[in-house]
């Protein structure tokens, strides 16, 4: 964006949030807001408070605690007293326990949304609403970039996802951090700023760093997330035509087992077929599942695959938590990996 940034009106933000908060037929039952303390949950928070009480779905806003600043508790109880202002209920969900040394940010991310679905799971609300902005799609878009993403992850976070029995939704992917941030200043309502967004320890906080010169680039937030937008179309076609020739391959399943005919699947493009072999992994494999880098599946798997159909030949491997069997009559069969025989991923 370009100039000061324009903080939101209620009809600006009327259209993204009232899905979620009026009540109506086959509606949302009951809404958890994650509100942290800063700026854009602040917002999240205000803004939803400002639709009517009477017409309102049942709203609670929940802070996590991680525990990791000696401040967090008293940051919390006050985003609990800012909640009271608006007539919201609010709950402190602490993460307890020893913390880790390494992946900080990641478990700390997994430790909120499992008590975030707890309490959900506990009120029986049927979504969770975060403040996650146009920014953050965009820091994420270039974190996996980094990674060697594919498709799926150039799509970047969906405006729905389920997460644990709750919608996750994000009904401000759309907007700039900056408007939320106008809002906030521009009707005087308090929010913290959390140094870890400026901490270098982090990826994401060097990724943010960079967006500036990237802008400058014509790299911007706004084509980042609009990459993300085309990159969900793609997703999503490819994983329906996946599934379609899934279902078409199938020859056998049960008892942790499943038989694919390899000759549908060389009839199809890699694309189609990396996902269906992943596809059946998960399913043999289940919780056992081991991640596996893109690289190693595209060239390892994708390559033996392919070939040992081709030439109708004898192929066994293991990967992801899967035994992969192939037979010159050109079925592939997937079962659990052996104990003890742990491959390589």
């Amino acid at each position: 964006m370009t100039g000061e940034a324009k903080p939101l009106s209620h009809s600006d933000v009327a259209p993204l949030l009232e899905p979620y908060l009026l009540k109506r037929e086959a509606g949302p039952s009951a809404v958890i807001l994650a509100v942290s303390g800063g700026p854009d949950s602040v917002a999240l928070m205000r803004l939803a408070a400002g639709f009517a009480a009477p017409g309102r779905v049942p709203v609670t806003v929940a802070t996590v605690d991680h525990g990791l600043r000696p401040e967090s508790c008293a940051e919390a109880k006050t985003v609990a007293a800012w909640a009271a202002e608006c007539g919201l209920s609010h709950r402190i969900l602490v993460w307890k326990g020893r913390k880790p040394s390494t992946g900080l940010q990641e478990r700390a991310r997994a430790a909120r949304y499992r008590l975030l679905a707890g309490l959900g799971a506990e009120l029986d609300a049927s979504h969770l609403l975060t403040a996650h902005t146009m920014d953050d799609q965009a820091e994420t878009i270039l974190m996996r970039l980094s990674r060697g993403t594919g498709v799926g992850g150039l799509a970047g976070m969906r405006a729905e996802t389920p997460l644990a029995g709750i919608v996750l939704a994000r009904p401000l992917l759309a907007v700039r951090k900056e408007r939320l941030v106008a809002t906030c200043r521009a009707r005087r309502w308090p929010f913290f700023d959390d140094p870890a967004n400026l901490d270098p320890r982090f990826a994401r906080s060097r990724w943010r760093k960079l967006m500036s010169a990237l802008a400058a680039e014509g790299l911007t937030a706004e084509r980042l997330a609009a990459l993300s937008v085309r990159a969900q179309r793609a997703e999503d076609a490819l994983a329906a035509r996946a599934a379609a020739v899934l279902a078409e391959a199938r020859l056998a399943s049960g008892k942790g087992r499943v038989t694919l005919n390899g000759a549908t699947l060389l009839r199809e493009p890699e694309a189609i077929l990396l996902r269906v072999v992943a596809a059946a992994i998960v399913a043999v494999a289940g919780a056992r599942t081991r991640p596996v880098r893109l690289d190693r599946f595209e060239g390892h798997v994708l390559g033996t695959i392919r070939s040992a159909l081709s030439e109708r030949a004898r192929c066994t491997m293991n990967f992801g938590g899967a035994l992969i069997e192939i037979g010159p009559d050109r079925r592939i069969r997937f079962s659990p990996e052996p104990p003890r025989r742990t491959g390589r991923s």
